[in-house]
């Protein structure tokens, strides 16, 4: 199989502590410069990410609000993938004093250990949002959209399918960008959970690690290695 795409999460991926390391997006820049394509998709919000990442335009696409938004950083043109929050249900997380609350174009977000409250919001109102933890992380979605809906949806702009995809990823949000595409690559940093539906566990950490894997990818290695 030839991969002709790398789709990377950003926290504990590419990024250690919030910043990309030099050598990663040197590798970055040499598999674009194979003429494959790369792919962010992450949790957060485009303008955080951008604001934190400065080299976020090596991307070809850069799906945000894990599978909410897509956005093409050469025109900055961006297509949302899902209703917006309603207001209901953030008026009923402020009421319950939920903090930190995030809330996006698409994704709300807060911390896991509001899980109890903010399911019940959403029972309570009827919805139908999906949660997705992330390390401690609790996110709402609308159903039908999760990181691996949003790659997809990234890939078609590009011509690229699923199949000619490698995904990397840390967490437990990363479940369905793996399972979804050719190869499926956890780095050695990843939870248990992702480790264990990857088809491949790089050896070295986060950056580390997705260095490893491009150096392998150009090299034409794309069998998996005993984890």
């Amino acid at each position: 199989m030839t991969y002709l795409a790398l789709a990377a999460d950003y926290d504990g991926t590419i990024a250690e502590e919030g910043h990309v390391p030099e050598a990663v997006l040197a590798a970055l820049e040499r598999l674009r410069q194979s003429g494959r394509r790369a792919i962010l998709v992450t949790g957060r919000k485009g303008q955080d990410l951008r604001r934190i990442f400065p080299g976020h335009r090596v991307f070809d696409r850069l799906v945000f609000e894990n599978g909410g938004v897509v956005h093409d950083p050469g025109t900055g043109t961006e297509r949302v993938l899902g209703a917006p929050p309603p207001e209901t249900l953030l008026a009923r997380l402020r009421r319950e004093k939920v903090e930190p609350l995030s809330v996006g174009r698409v994704i709300v977000a807060t911390e896991e250990r509001h899980r109890d409250i903010v399911l019940g919001a959403v029972r309570d109102l009827g919805l139908t949002y999906q949660p997705i933890c992330n390390k401690g992380a609790l996110m709402l979605l609308p159903p039908g959209v999760d990181k691996a809906t949003g790659l997809a949806e990234a890939l078609s702009e590009l011509r690229i399918s699923l199949r000619q995809t490698v995904a990397v990823g840390d967490a437990e949000n990363d479940a369905a960008l793996l399972s979804s595409c050719g190869l499926g690559v956890a780095v050695d940093n990843a939870v248990p959970a992702l480790k264990q539906v990857a088809g491949w566990i790089t050896r070295g950490a986060s950056g580390e690690g997705v260095v490893e894997l491009i150096e392998r990818l150009l090299a034409g290695e794309a069998r998996p290695h005993e984890a």
